[in-house]
């Protein structure tokens, strides 16, 4: 089984009276796709379309989601067939704030540092709803505009030859039974109250826990839907490029038998949460591995679903890596999780979301600048006089992603 990306390359994003792709230089017209998504979705009334360029002084507020501009090409299953990509380059949705766990981008200075997506030209779709419209009608509306535009953005590309072309493949659990056998257990949010993930089109909610082929994360399987804290969202992005079904992938076959990924719920009552990590654990029992990779988002009471799991997979004898940020206080010396095991003997440290940094005003700002003080993150007197902005990471888009898609650790203090 194998998947066909096709990567074009933006090098330069400018909005114009037409679209076009040449030499790396990605034109969109801007009023054009206005129209579209607001004549294409019936909640939206306006949107306003910005390009924010790596370095430029532009502080992008309540953003709700990253996605990376795809499309298919070919094949009716996720997972085969052939996929658009453009690379360097996202789109991100922002507005006025749906949940009070949004997040903000900053393309330079100190803020800039702890988000991946200032590396790179944003296409920002900020978006009005109707007035009256329900928050989850707007979060939809939200999300299916910022899909919608990933698929124009990537059309545009197509007029040019990709720059590389790669084929992913995967031979199943039985490709290398010579190798260790290794397990991802992906935990997502499905907790409701806009803290939803959609799985190959179903509320995750639904159907989980669930074994999914890892090319179909590759292809664009797991959307994100929810307005959880920015610091370890997972961006519809970061579900595409997750760094542990492609580390695992390169490594199948000649460091390891990549056996397969269980993606998994994070109920809220608490005989949910044991039945769904029972449940994840038999899934990964069924692949006999030998060790197993766990990732999870949110924090809280998703720490309970994180040990529960990574405590059973032990007791079954299957030696367990769990993947978290911390919430230790902004002098990192508070209890950082909300949950521990014994068993829990190998966790990796994302990062300490409390940690509080002090970002400079900037020149261009794109979004609600009052709702910052209502972020997860932020407080009363976040937003200066003087335009400065006093928050904890977690207000920060991707600071202590949970995938491991940042650069922060933690060490003892």
């Amino acid at each position: 089984m194998s998947l066909v990306l096709e990567t074009r390359c933006v090098r330069t994003l400018a909005l114009g009276s037409r679209d076009a792709f040449e030499h790396g230089r990605l034109e969109v017209d801007a009023a054009a796709l206005a129209r579209a998504l607001e004549s294409g979705i019936e909640a939206i009334e306006r949107v306003t379309v910005h390009a924010a360029r790596p370095g430029e002084s532009v502080r992008i507020h309540c953003c709700k989601d990253v996605i990376q501009p795809g499309l298919k090409l070919s094949g009716e299953r996720p997972g085969t067939g052939r996929r658009a990509l453009l690379e360097d380059v996202a789109v991100v949705t922002c507005g006025p704030i749906v949940g009070f766990q949004e997040g903000i981008i900053d393309m330079v200075g100190p803020g800039a540092d702890y988000t991946p997506f200032s590396r790179m030209p944003l296409l920002v779709l900020e978006i009005d709803v109707a007035e009256g419209t329900d928050p989850h009608a707007h979060e939809a509306a939200i999300r299916a505009a910022g899909l919608q535009a990933a698929e124009s953005v990537c059309r545009i590309g197509l007029a040019a030859p990709p720059d590389r072309t790669e084929e992913l493949s995967w031979g199943g659990h039985g490709a290398a039974p010579e190798l260790p056998r290794v397990a991802y257990v992906c935990m997502v949010l499905s907790q409701g109250l806009l803290h939803d993930t959609w799985v190959l089109g179903r509320n995750a909610q639904e159907g989980m826990p669930a074994i999914l082929d890892p090319l179909a994360i590759c292809d664009g399987a797991i959307v994100s839907g929810n307005c959880v804290s920015a610091c370890d969202k997972h961006t519809t992005w970061h579900h595409r490029n997750n760094p542990v079904v492609k580390d695992l992938l390169a490594g199948h076959g000649t460091r390891w038998n990549f056996v397969g990924v269980v993606v998994t719920n994070q109920p809220v009552r608490l005989a949910e949460k044991e039945a769904s990590a029972r449940r994840a654990v038999e899934l990964v029992r069924g692949l006999s591995p030998r060790g197993a990779i766990v990732t999870k988002e949110g924090f809280g009471n998703p720490d309970s679903d994180f040990m529960m799991i990574l405590r059973l997979l032990e007791q079954a004898g299957i030696a367990s890596v769990g993947v978290t940020d911390e919430f230790a206080g902004s002098d990192g010396g508070s209890q950082s999780l909300a949950d521990s095991t014994p068993e829990a003997t190998a966790i990796v440290s994302t990062g300490n979301a409390n940690e509080r940094v002090l970002l400079p005003p900037l020149e261009r700002l794109i979004g609600h600048a009052p709702d910052v003080s209502r972020l997860a993150g932020g407080y009363a007197g976040s937003l200066k006089e003087d335009g400065s902005l006093e928050v904890e990471l977690q207000a920060i888009m991707g600071s202590t992603n949970e995938l491991g898609s940042g650069n922060l650790s933690a060490r003892e203090i």
